[in-house]
């Protein structure tokens, strides 16, 4: 294919999708107007299935498939940046030495540490009933255990980040998102429907049927992409040498 045939079919496509972005723009309602028919929409079903948080029942029930398509997106990256960072023929493995850690930093850094990571575990055991949820909570959580690493050193930060388990506890929340998405299609329903479990009382933890799961799965894999993601780019700038001889 040559390059001028390239551009025109770039050129095509280019303007299919500015004609769509504008028909979609000029159908929206006014800004500023009464009118929000999704927004209305949302809430709506938020309220009937016990959903406190109606961002929460968008991205877990209203839209859920499409969470999974963002969950598998952030799997899919974590796996590249592993394959582009793993140990190359020419580099090898040397200990860590250890750092001298300020007094203050190391003080700060443990006493905020298990306050973080509680931090994230409550957002995301909330998230179907206040701002949060498993994204953000499972960044907090992953980025909250790092902490080890500025207030001690890099070996203290490997013996609690077991990079085995994480990977595994990543691939089984995954997969964990997906079988419950199967189980609504074995009872008769439709991929991730909200219809297998009681919606339970309105604003407490027990609420929202499926949200509370899925939420939770999306959690912990979150929070295990970045701790996976962010040791490989650690290892790389603590413990992979390159070989001097070659």
């Amino acid at each position: 294919m040559s390059r001028r045939l390239r551009l025109w079919l770039l050129a095509v496509g280019g303007a299919g999708v500015a004609a769509l972005l504008v028909a979609a723009g000029l159908g929206l309602p006014a800004f500023g107007g009464p009118s929000h028919p999704y927004g209305d929409r949302a809430v709506r079903a938020s309220l009937a299935r016990h959903t406190a948080n109606t961002l929460a029942s968008v991205n877990f029930d209203q839209r859920a498939y499409d969470t999974l398509g963002e969950m598998s997106i952030l799997f899919a990256a974590v796996l590249g940046c592993l394959v582009l960072l793993r140990q190359g023929r020419d580099e090898h493995r040397a200990a860590p030495e250890p750092a001298e850690v300020a007094r203050p930093v190391r003080r700060y850094a443990l006493i905020v540490l298990p306050v973080a990571v509680v931090t994230g575990i409550y957002v995301v055991a909330h998230g179907q009933l206040s701002p949060g949820g498993g994204f953000q909570g499972g960044v907090v959580a992953a980025t909250a255990l790092h902490l080890l690493y500025l207030g001690a050193d890099y070996r203290a930060l490997e013996r609690v980040r077991p990079i085995g388990l994480f990977e595994a506890t990543d691939a089984l929340a995954v997969c964990a998102y997906l079988v419950l998405g199967l189980a609504g299609v074995l009872a008769g329903t439709a991929f991730l429907a909200n219809t297998l479990l009681p919606y339970g009382t309105f604003n407490t933890l027990a609420s929202g049927g499926m949200v509370p799961l899925l939420n939770a799965a999306v959690g912990v894999e979150v929070a295990c992409a970045v701790v996976v993601l962010l040791a490989g780019f650690l290892d790389q700038a603590v413990e992979i040498e390159k070989d001097r001889e070659r």
